[in-house]
């Protein structure tokens, strides 16, 4: 069955068709993995050593891996059956609808809500004026209480004075601008791959060695005015991204 086509195994083959061993105990093990329900803890290193019949550190590989791409995640010093990825849409929607649609709970924790001059590189990404008074709202991004991200918000205060006053941290921003009466028109949104920083990774809860899906936005406001700047850091091994597209 390994060696199917399309089989993780027949996928892995090198030109020279020497399979790695770490890749056939990895596709050993993602196929135990799909026989068990999420939540379910996965047999210890030195089981799955003497059950495939090679070295702690060649499972100890293909395990690392399995929680790279988010089939795994550690819980406590065990390792245990991952739920299926968050795919959140590529559109002006916000997170929290894109959470909701798939059943999950969406929430977000304040770390910092602070105000400063907008320095250059701002104005000149965004057409905000140098110096004018803008907001930093960054919140950690949950999902059913399960930290899945980090978001950095930056918009001008005269867009929204009371930002400090009347907006709750754990509610939609969009939906915020909405009852002020702002409506989005268009966004400039750019994703790349990054690893987090150190004070990333802690906010987030997640070791620094694991790739982010990072998402950067300029989006502007119905009549083509600048409206908001958000930085997005996500856990690449919870989130997909979905769009649709025409020809």
């Amino acid at each position: 069955n390994d060696q199917a086509p399309g089989a993780p195994v027949r996928s892995g083959i090198p030109e020279h068709g020497r399979v790695p061993k770490y890749y056939a105990v990895k596709a050993r093990i993602d196929r135990l993995v799909g026989e068990l329900g999420e939540g379910s803890a996965i047999p210890t290193e030195r089981d799955l050593s003497e059950r495939y019949e090679v070295a702690r550190e060649t499972v100890r590989q293909a395990l690392r891996e399995l929680v790279l791409e988010g089939k795994l995640r550690r819980q406590g010093r065990g390792t245990v059956v991952a739920g299926p990825k968050l795919e959140q849409p590529l559109s002006l929607a916000s997170y929290t609808e894109g959470v909701r649609r798939q059943g999950r709970t969406p929430g977000r924790a304040l770390v910092t809500l602070d105000r400063f001059p907008c320095p250059d590189a701002l104005a000149a990404e965004t057409g905000l004026t140098r110096g004018e008074p803008v907001w930093h709202l960054e919140r950690v991004l949950l999902a059913d209480d399960e930290r899945v991200g980090l978001e950095s918000t930056y918009v001008s205060v005269a867009r929204v004075p009371d930002l400090d006053a009347a907006f709750d941290p754990d509610s939609s921003f969009y939906g915020f601008l909405a009852g002020q009466g702002i409506a989005f028109g268009d966004a400039d949104e750019r994703i790349e791959t990054v690893l987090a920083t150190p004070r990333e990774a802690l906010l987030i809860g997640t070791p620094p060695a694991l790739p982010m899906l990072l998402i950067h936005r300029v989006s502007r406001d119905a009549e083509g005015r600048p409206l908001e700047r958000v930085r997005t850091l996500f856990r690449g091994d919870r989130f997909s991204f979905t769009t649709h597209l025409r020809g």
